[in-house]
């Protein structure tokens, strides 16, 4: 809300001569999960803790073009003063919610999770995963000490993939940890070392079907790199426990509402 005030506050409304109590309504432009309205209500009664921001639909809803998603009641110049980052934050929410909706669909029936990775917005990671499990996905890990994944940079780095879960292993201290393999012969170097997580990136379909018999019942398996609504239910079926998607976060479109009084 500062970005919007600093250095001299909301200029134009200033000039309004009224300060009338106004009643005005949140309506979405088009079809979407609704996210994001605890956060536009935490705008307005920044401005004013009197403006009363009543909800008429609830978080993660699926609404059409048109709806009416909340009335507000307060003072015109504090609304107005609210307006926009209000939407913004509705705007940022519904659309990683309805964006990872998708693909959630498209995998209906699947005993499979759709999950977001790191790929956010700067300072805005909690929110972004929060509209994620608002439309139906999983979150990955939250920052670099939730679990330790080992990655190809890793690998390439240290040289020597065996070793380095070792010492993963040795060195945990109750952390999942996640090995990234491209490659089937990767893979059968590691199988047996006690882990949690195998992460296939970048693989075929047909080598992760593969990979996903060669690792049954030692450990959960996952998919990334390059997923997209058309290819996501083709990778579900191979049989892999999850699957990450870094679109959901760092392409997801923005949903368009409006304030109108």
């Amino acid at each position: 809300m500062l970005e919007d005030l600093k250095p001299s506050g909301d200029i134009t409304t200033k000039l309004l001569k009224n300060n009338i109590t106004i009643k005005a309504k949140i309506i979405s432009k088009q079809n979407c999960v609704v996210g994001g309205l605890k956060y536009a209500k935490k705008v307005f009664k920044y401005s004013d803790q009197k403006t009363n921001f009543k909800q008429v639909v609830t978080e993660g809803q699926s609404i059409k073009k048109g709806e009416v998603v909340a009335v507000i009641h307060g003072k015109a110049k504090s609304i107005l003063e609210s307006e926009r980052v209000a939407l913004n934050f509705l705007s940022l929410v519904s659309g990683v919610a309805t964006k990872t909706r998708y693909f959630v669909d498209k995998i209906k029936g699947k005993p499979c999770k759709i999950c977001c990775t790191r790929k956010t917005l700067p300072n805005l990671r909690f929110l972004q995963k929060y509209a994620v499990r608002l439309g139906g996905g999983f979150n990955h890990r939250f920052n670099l000490s939730d679990e330790i994944l080992i990655k190809d940079n890793h690998i390439a780095i240290d040289g020597n993939i065996f070793e380095l879960i070792k010492r993963a292993i040795k060195n945990k201290k109750g952390k999942k940890i996640t090995v990234e393999v491209d490659n089937l012969n990767q893979l059968k170097k590691i199988i047996g070392l006690k882990f949690d997580r195998i992460l296939f990136d970048n693989m075929s379909l047909n080598n992760i079907k593969k990979a996903v018999i060669l690792v049954d019942k030692f450990y959960e398996t996952e998919a990334s790199g390059g997923v997209n609504l058309k290819s996501v239910k083709k990778i579900a079926s191979t049989g892999v426990d999850r699957i990450s998607i870094g679109e959901i976060t760092h392409s997801a479109p923005s949903i368009n509402f409006s304030l109108e009084i």
